[in-house]
């Protein structure tokens, strides 16, 4: 199966929903102390509002560049909905979440631009799911589509296959677990103000210094929960990894991911084998007599 190739086009609408992205989890680092930071949470609607058409340019030029049709589309309905029954299988308990491993072979497969649009889709109907709408939703669902978009960019995408293409997905699934909560820490720390000097979030300090204390806020409250999370998504994916990658890859190709096939001729290895029919001017076939012999 070949890989999923990103166009120009495809290549702008991912370099521009992430670079919205960027700026939704970072201006807060390199606001002034006056800015009334505290209202960072009212950005999540504005946010959301921007992420939808965002996400539905991703899949148009996605499609546009790689000439994909309706049945792809569908393919990510699918998926998504999966991804989205997989969550609350662990319900967040000491960061057991198995929708991680799905999204990361699915992102490699998909490729970066549907793998994008499938992980943030795949939050956003967990959320509808388990009722956990709100300010996070929106930064949860552009986490989570790099997590995805960033298997989609892993290298030997279209040669390398068996176990050590499981063992590259299984280390990128650990390391993206990890920056997948380090990210959302950012989102959510700067508005929890006020707390221990050595963690808390200050208005206007240098950024050098407000990100000493984010490694320390990191560190003593979420890794508990960030290296489970990395730990399930690697034993998923290297027990299950290899099963899975050859189904997707089935579908896919069912999907319309990649051009027809085209099928040797067993005989001449010449591609491709054309079957006409006899015209109606050709001789008739020999006809078998009984001493064994033929005659035309």
């Amino acid at each position: 199966m070949r890989a999923v190739r990103l166009g120009p086009r495809s290549v702008a609408a991912l370099a521009l929903v992430s670079a919205v992205g960027a700026v939704a989890f970072g201006w807060p680092l390199f606001a002034p102390g006056d800015s009334g930071i505290t209202t960072h949470a009212a950005d999540a609607p504005w946010l959301f509002a921007a992420l939808l058409p965002l996400l539905l340019a991703v899949v148009v030029a996605t499609i546009a560049d790689t000439g994909l049709d309706a049945k792809a589309v569908a393919m990510l309905g699918v998926l998504a909905a999966a991804g989205a029954a997989l969550r609350p299988l662990g319900a967040g308990t000491a960061g057991i979440e198995p929708m991680f491993f799905l999204m990361v072979l699915s992102g490699r497969v998909l490729g970066p631009g549907f793998g994008f649009v499938l992980g943030a889709v795949s939050m956003f109907a967990s959320a509808l799911l388990t009722g956990g709408v709100g300010p996070w939703m929106p930064f949860q669902m552009l986490a989570m589509g790099w997590v995805a978009m960033g298997a989609g960019l892993l290298p030997g995408a279209a040669r390398l296959r068996g176990r050590a293409e499981t063992l590259l997905l299984a280390g990128y699934g650990a390391v993206a677990s990890v920056a997948y909560g380090t990210v959302m820490n950012l989102q959510g720390w700067t508005l929890m103000q006020g707390m221990a000097s050595g963690i808390s979030y200050v208005p206007g300090d240098p950024l050098d210094e407000n990100l000493a204390r984010f490694v320390a806020y990191c560190l003593a409250t979420s890794l508990g929960w960030d290296l489970p999370r990395a730990v399930v998504t690697m034993v998923l994916t290297l027990t299950l990894g290899g099963a899975i990658l050859k189904a997707l890859r089935r579908a896919t190709r069912r999907a319309a991911f990649e051009a027809p096939v085209a099928f040797e001729d067993p005989i001449t290895f010449e591609t491709p084998v054309t079957f006409k029919a006899p015209a109606a001017s050709q001789d008739p076939a020999p006809v078998r007599q009984a001493d064994g012999g033929s005659s035309a």
